[in-house]
């Protein structure tokens, strides 16, 4: 699970399915990265970023608040660079910018002080076509079923950015439940066993808080990403 740690800072590989912290918004679950790793190092984690829960990959913790506070800071103000790959319905371009506010999600639990009459802030997403590949399965009103694995990268960081991009386009991301195509999911758990949103935060850069080194950290793909790939015939992950 962890993939990178020092006197400093702590990298894991978060599995889908696992909280980043304890959560109102999801408060029967028990377990959370945050909980785990303070109990395999002995010692308080703090968590500088996010994750949702159904999004695998590579999760960043400061082993003291000032750490976490100067890791929290580059990215707000975007000194970070985060690579993910996902799995899309339809064949995309080849590389595209998606440029196309977004509003904060408004959640009943935790937001209920917040006015829901926000205006839309700036949100940007650039991808690039890893591969793409057509299967001889049929979702209406077309003969085959088509997927495109892309490379993205989120230029800023709204809650669930990649997720609602990717809807906005009409290439919702394979495995979500919330801004997902629900007859794609169907058909690929179903036939191919998905059972996860096929997304997952592979490569971190960032400069090192307390050292000032050019770190790049990087999450291999979990089994359930790469076994649905293989079985749909990508060849990227072989």
């Amino acid at each position: 699970m962890i993939i990178y740690r020092d006197e400093d800072i702590v990298a894991i590989n978060k599995p889908a399915g696992l909280l980043v912290h304890p959560s109102l918004i999801d408060k029967y679950e028990t377990e959370s990265a945050m909980h785990i790793v303070r109990d395999m190092l002995g010692q308080l984690v703090y968590p500088v970023h996010r994750l949702d829960k159904p999004t695998s990959g590579i999760l960043l913790f400061g082993l003291s608040a000032d750490v976490a506070k100067k890791l929290g800071e580059a990215f707000m103000s975007r000194e970070v660079e985060k690579k993910y790959w996902g799995l899309v319905r339809g064949f995309t371009e080849e590389h595209e910018v998606i440029n196309y506010p977004l509003k904060d999600l408004w959640d009943k639990m935790t937001d209920k002080k917040k006015s829901k009459q926000q205006e839309a802030k700036e949100a940007i997403t650039e991808y690039k076509l890893l591969e793409k590949v057509e299967i001889d399965v049929p979702v209406r009103p077309h003969p085959t079923s088509r997927y495109s694995l892309l490379e993205i990268t989120p230029l800023t960081g709204r809650s669930r950015q990649i997720r609602r991009h990717m809807k906005h386009i009409f290439h919702h991301m394979i495995g979500d439940h919330q801004h997902g195509d629900g007859f794609h999911n169907r058909i690929l758990a179903e036939k191919f066993g998905l059972n996860r949103l096929m997304l997952h935060a592979k490569e971190l850069s960032f400069v090192h808080p307390t050292t000032g080194q050019e770190m790049n950290l990087k999450a291999n793909l979990h089994d359930d990403f790469t076994n649905l790939l293989l079985k749909l015939g990508f060849k990227t992950v072989i």
